[in-house]
């Protein structure tokens, strides 16, 4: 496809994909080999008001969204008209509520990573209320064998999940009451909120991915959860339309681009990143480290009940098929090289694999990464990020390698949790995000699973997913199998060491260093008092 010039030659037509992540906010312009024709980029500015606040400004994110298009298109010598269509790639559950009339944010993106609602979440996860509930629900799952509600008597709530910020919200800001009870009142993850300005208030929506990101949303009834939102007092009045992931969600006001741009996907970042792995069949595994670690697995066409925290999700529907994933995280793995960086252990992060590389072992030394708690299979709000076993003779090298080793570790953690809990047997595995183009650490992922590992040359998959959604639908690009031949070929990464007889596990090598930093984990958490 493409669109005609004044001579009636065809100009060449491509695909604008943003990824607004936790650090950055990323465009790239595609052609048809999907290989990127243009970029842009800006950081976010995190903002902490308070101990364990983190917030964005809406205002700033919208004029960094808006920076990058413009930057990208410009940075491709292409003109806004040859844009075919526009996907949207977003970090999850970071939300804000806003007045609908206006469009005026009654506060500031409240993100993932905050901890404000923990004590909250703690108080729900221990009430009678909700132990009351679980047991009714696993006596009716006796009866029925229904897995959703066998889903319902294992829930237990995160602060990671938007419920009980929004609960927190709804205590301390009035207006966004006043307004609630008006019916003036929208709530919306960033993705939903960027539909709304940039069809100047005209949708509120946003897609499957993004709401079974929330916590809210039922991925069993494929709704937003009746049930939960009667029990904790949130209005449904408040919540976006949900549609398909590849929905014709309306094009961007012509005053923002000087053209009417298709918004053809929304899509959350970790599923994004998964359709751009070409993660299409049950088993398939996607890893990205970025800010934190994501590990998903490919489901298929029924949600996965866990009992160890992984989390059941929409990957993605699109027409009428719909693909869940299962997945695990660790929140602070890219937090805690940055930090490394900045207390200058080392100053600049391609230096980190050779100096790991450089020592035979940590000496010794453990690292537990945890400045924003232990997410599964753990999930403790109070463990502390901690440095264990340090001796006169550790030295720079050695501590970069034992924060190396724990990522690593946390891997190999949310890898067995996964192994155990979906019982699907891994078709491929896959790695992307900034700090995949650590060699150490993905050798060393590799031989803790002992597992082929693949590693495309593009790191920035949610980008290329919101990418390839958006082009399938307008038919930019036709099939997914298209799609698997426009995947550029990276590394591949083979277990070095002797695995167990038993088949997968760390080698024997690993095998006492992977028992210390447990023990680490151990001592680390419920550190503190209040998260």
């Amino acid at each position: 496809m493409g669109t005609r010039s004044r001579n009636g030659f065809k100009k060449e037509s491509f695909i604008l994909s943003v990824d607004v992540g936790t650090t950055s906010i990323r465009c790239h312009v595609y052609d048809k080999e999907a290989n990127i024709r243009g970029s842009c980029s800006t950081k976010v500015v995190l903002l902490y008001p308070e101990v364990g606040y983190v917030e964005m400004d809406p205002e700033e994110l919208w004029k960094g969204f808006i920076y990058v298009v413009k930057g990208a298109v410009q940075d491709a010598g292409i003109q806004m008209q040859q844009i075919e269509a526009l996907g949207i790639s977003t970090q999850r559950s970071t939300f804000t509520t806003w007045d609908r009339k206006t469009g005026v944010p009654f506060h500031n993106f409240i993100t993932w990573q905050d901890l404000r609602a923990a004590d909250l979440v703690k108080s729900w996860n221990s009430s009678c209320t909700l132990k009351t509930i679980q047991g009714v629900l696993k006596v009716l799952y006796f009866l029925s064998r229904q897995k959703r509600l066998l889903a319902g008597s294992l829930v237990v709530f995160s602060t990671q999940h938007v419920t009980f910020r929004l609960i927190w919200v709804l205590t301390h800001h009035k207006q966004v009451c006043q307004a609630m009870n008006e019916g003036n009142c929208c709530f919306g993850t960033i993705d939903s909120w960027l539909l709304f300005k940039l069809t100047k208030g005209y949708v509120h929506a946003t897609d499957y991915s993004n709401a079974s990101s929330t916590g809210i949303f039922d991925s069993y009834q494929m709704c937003w959860s009746g049930f939960l939102s009667s029990l904790v007092s949130l209005p449904l009045s408040i919540f976006p339309r949900v549609e398909n992931t590849d929905h014709n969600f309306g094009s961007t006001d012509p005053s923002i681009f000087g053209v009417s741009i298709p918004i053809m996907s929304l899509m959350a970042d970790q599923q994004a990143a998964m359709f751009g792995e070409c993660c299409f069949e049950v088993g398939d595994v996607k890893i990205t480290m970025g800010t934190g670690t994501f590990m998903d697995i490919n489901t298929g066409s029924k949600p996965h009940t866990s009992v160890a925290g992984l989390y059941p999700l929409v990957g993605w529907k699109i027409g009428s098929e719909v693909v869940y994933l299962a997945e695990g995280n660790a929140a602070d793995t890219g937090t805690a090289i940055k930090w490394a960086q900045e207390i200058e252990l080392f100053s600049d992060i391609r230096e980190t694999s050779a100096m790991a590389y450089s020592v035979s072992d940590s000496d010794g030394v453990c690292f537990v990464p945890s400045f924003s708690g232990l997410q599964a299979p753990l999930n403790d709000p109070k463990a502390c990020a901690s440095f264990m076993g340090l001796k006169p003779s550790t030295t720079k090298s050695h501590l970069v390698r034992a924060i190396l080793e724990s990522v690593a570790f946390r891997n190999k953690q949310l890898y067995d949790t996964m192994l155990k809990e979906t019982h699907i047997p891994i078709t491929k595995i896959r790695v992307d995000g900034g700090v995949s183009s650590n060699d150490f650490v993905v050798q060393l992922t590799s031989d803790l699973f002992g597992k082929k590992i693949g590693r495309l040359q593009r790191h920035e998959m949610s980008c290329l997913g919101a990418a390839f959604v958006a082009g399938l639908g307008v038919g930019f690009w036709r099939t997914r199998e298209e799609l698997k031949k426009l995947q550029k070929t990276g590394e591949v990464f083979l277990p070095q060491c002797a695995a167990k007889e038993s088949g997968d596990g760390p080698s024997r090598e690993y095998t006492p260093i992977l028992q210390s930093w447990e023990r680490a984990l151990r001592r680390s958490m419920n550190w503190y008092n209040r998260p």
